[in-house]
């Protein structure tokens, strides 16, 4: 995220013991703690992914939390969606979402979005916020996010899970590697969606309900990473978690010249090592 001419911030005696923790941290400190306040995420999904991703994003003191999602809270959803409880169900999720940050923490703005993210609104969506989470369930949206993340020129940590299986990745394709390479685009490492019905709905399939848990704290964290400017990452890498096993891995890929967002035209399959 860019921080330049920052504009300084205070914290009052209230903030500084809410985020002590962070302020003894030398790779935070009172500079990365004010980035977080000045930052402005916007999260795609308020569901089992969204959820932990606002409640940490929250909880770090992220001063403008945006919340994308067209749902409303279902009984079947408090397995996992851990922002919103029984008495949340019927309630629209980005409203639940805002109730939720403003018991965890009072100092965060929350804007709402009560409408599914398309193609057609991506962009302006996007375009004001710094950096994007996107806990999407689907490819339509998925790509949307990406796309409109690749034309801004916004930084994207985008996440999925399965049954028992979840990814992770930073894409940031305005930047370029230390080859003097594009960084890929999510179309470098996805090209195409699978045909529509191949895969099944978490309604259909089920999902471990920590699992989302787990990518999404981990989601959180790489968002917070980038805020800060940590460094290292997961820019070219897709962090893989098993949670039968359990194991993680990791993949490596790279830009695709056949992409059709920044490619050269030529044939060529986005490279991956595991």
């Amino acid at each position: 995220m860019t921080v330049a001419n920052l504009p300084p911030m205070t914290f009052s005696d209230e903030e500084i013991e809410r985020y002590a923790r962070h302020l003894v941290l030398a790779e935070v400190g009172g500079p990365g703690q004010q980035k977080l306040k000045a930052a402005r995420v916007l999260v795609v999904g308020a569901g089992g992914l969204g959820a932990p991703v606002i409640q940490y994003l929250a909880a770090a003191g992220v001063g403008t939390i945006g919340v994308v999602d067209d749902d409303v809270v279902s009984l079947s959803n408090l397995q996992r969606q851990v922002i919103h409880d029984t008495a949340s169900v019927g309630r629209a999720k980005v409203d639940s979402a805002r109730a939720f940050v403003a018991r965890v923490n009072p100092h965060v703005a929350v804007e709402m979005h009560a409408l599914r993210l398309t193609p057609e609104n991506a962009q302006s969506l996007i375009g004001a916020y710094d950096i994007v989470a996107d806990g999407s369930d689907n490819f339509d949206t998925r790509y949307a996010v990406s796309d409109a993340c690749f034309h801004a020129g916004k930084t994207l940590v985008t996440a999925a899970v399965g049954r028992f299986d979840g990814s992770l990745t930073t894409l940031k394709p305005h930047g370029r590697d230390t080859d003097g390479n594009p960084n890929p685009t999510y179309r470098c490492l996805f090209p195409e969606p699978p045909p529509a019905g191949l895969l099944p709905t978490c309604a259909e399939a089920g999902v471990l309900g920590a699992l989302t848990g787990v990518i999404g704290a981990m989601q959180a964290l790489e968002v917070i990473r980038e805020i800060v400017g940590m460094e290292g990452g997961l820019v070219g890498k897709l962090l893989l978690y098993d949670a039968q096993a359990p194991r993680f891995d990791t993949l490596e890929y790279r830009w695709n010249p056949a992409n059709p967002l920044n490619g050269t035209g030529e044939k060529a399959a986005a490279e991956g090592a595991a």
